[in-house]
């Protein structure tokens, strides 16, 4: 498992000309690794997520997820592939207000076509994974912030993908659920062997980290390993 992103350019219309994004960003992440990512406001870190994610085609550079060149895949084979190999951690744990913590993990198993036995016994083993198992029939307004967040982590896992991209987890908690939510991060990427960035502005964060990558106007620093 792993995620390979090489020479990546990605520009924006800005008026008459174009805003570089990303300039020439290369990253390996390996699998049962966590890649912290950091950089100023505006420097590239919410677009280097879309481009690792799939969600937006660079300019230029090719992205290769759990082994696979995405460069020419269609629109549904990139659907296909973010469904299945890659598991995206929201800042906001955006829950639906009437499903069950168990609920929102089944859900993302539907397209699929899975049984709902089975889908239930795999959210009810990733609920106990993150702490949550005797929360499985609680709604979002009955569980806290930091276990709506272990939800929403959960929830990126049900597919049991190669990858995993995490986007400022600890933004809306506190300072004792946020190292929480990061502990139980860097736990499942080792146990899954998942290959796992993180982009935070929280400098307390890093420890976790195996690297560091630091992004400044669309450009990367080669990782460095923590301590």
């Amino acid at each position: 498992m792993s995620l390979i992103l090489t020479d990546i350019t990605l520009t924006h219309p800005d008026g008459d000309g174009r805003l570089t994004a990303l300039d020439r960003v290369t990253l390996e992440v390996p699998g049962g690794g966590l890649t912290a990512v950091v950089g100023p406001s505006g420097s590239g870190k919410s677009s280097l997520l879309a481009v690792a994610a799939t969600l937006i085609t660079p300019d230029s550079g090719t992205v290769a997820v759990d082994g696979t060149d995405t460069t020419g895949l269609s629109r549904g084979e990139l659907a296909d592939l973010r469904r299945n190999r890659i598991g995206i951690v929201f800042q906001q744990p955006n829950l639906l207000p009437a499903l069950t913590a168990a609920e929102q993990l089944q859900v993302m198993t539907r397209l699929d076509g899975r049984r709902p036995r089975a889908a239930r016994g795999r959210a009810l083993e990733l609920l106990d994974a993150v702490g949550l198992a005797d929360r499985a029939g609680r709604r979002p307004h009955q569980l806290s912030g930091g276990q709506r967040q272990r939800v929403n982590i959960a929830r990126a896992l049900m597919n049991d993908p190669g990858v995993l991209l995490v986007d400022e987890p600890t933004s809306a908690l506190d300072h004792e659920r946020g190292a929480a939510v990061v502990d139980l991060i860097t736990r499942l990427t080792r146990e899954r062997g998942t290959a796992t960035v993180l982009v935070t502005h929280d400098r307390a964060q890093l420890a976790a980290a195996d690297r560091v990558a630091r992004l400044h106007d669309g450009r990367l620093d080669p990782p460095a390993p923590v301590g």
